[in-house]
């Protein structure tokens, strides 16, 4: 049996948690959870009833059967204490909660966590450490590439992408044929009708660049 260690003990490590519990994988004991990884070490003390952190990814030495899932929302720590995991040779899985519908041709990298309630349409290709949420919606031939972040609503039309570390906030909509480049940021309840240029975050129906 493996033993599931989640990077994060905050509030998205603890929704990782409950969500863990409810795969496949735990049922059929492909895993069990170990614990946490967090620096702050009193970070369960207010909620009881969880697994234990059992330290810094930095200082974790890590076990033979140990496996990670990455609790992190923000995708730029996301990538950051996942490569520091990579460096340990450190095993990730992926967390998939049984409603999700994947439908034919699609495919999923790995240290991906995908939430209840969510539908993948056909051949969509989704990269590494991907974070969807609840009710998310991705269309046909769509593309999402490493690190991205896709909060609760979420659509993506078909032919649509994210480049790597690219967020969509919640409700957040990208019509089809279009593409958030590196970093791009579509804001809450936000419709893009365009392009949305690397590093930038628009919002508004149509959105646009709030940075400017």
């Amino acid at each position: 049996m493996k033993h599931l260690v989640i990077i994060g003990a905050r509030g998205a490590g603890r929704e990782i948690y409950c969500a863990s519990l409810k795969t496949n994988e735990f049922k059929n004991r492909e895993y069990d959870i170990k614990g946490f990884l967090d620096d702050k070490l009193e970070a369960l003390n207010e909620t009881p009833g969880y697994p234990p952190i059992l330290g810094s990814v930095e200082n974790y030495e890590i076990q033979q059967d140990d496996v990670f899932i990455c609790a992190l929302g923000d995708p730029k720590w996301r990538r950051h204490y996942v490569e520091m995991l990579l460096k340990k040779n450190g095993e990730f899985i992926n967390i998939i909660d049984p409603s999700v519908v994947i439908e034919k041709n699609t495919k999923v990298g790995v240290g991906c966590i995908i939430r209840n309630c969510s539908v993948i349409s056909c051949d969509v290709s989704i990269g590494n450490f991907v974070y969807i949420q609840p009710f998310c919606v991705i269309g046909h031939d769509s593309v999402i590439d490493d690190f991205c972040h896709l909060n609760s609503y979420a659509f993506m039309g078909g032919y649509s992408k994210l480049e790597t570390m690219s967020i969509m906030q919640t409700r957040a909509t990208l019509i089809p044929h279009k593409k958030v480049m590196c970093g791009g940021v579509i804001g809450a309840g936000s419709v893009a009708i365009r392009n949305v240029k690397a590093g930038t975050t628009v919002m508004g129906v149509p959105a646009v660049n709030i940075e400017n």
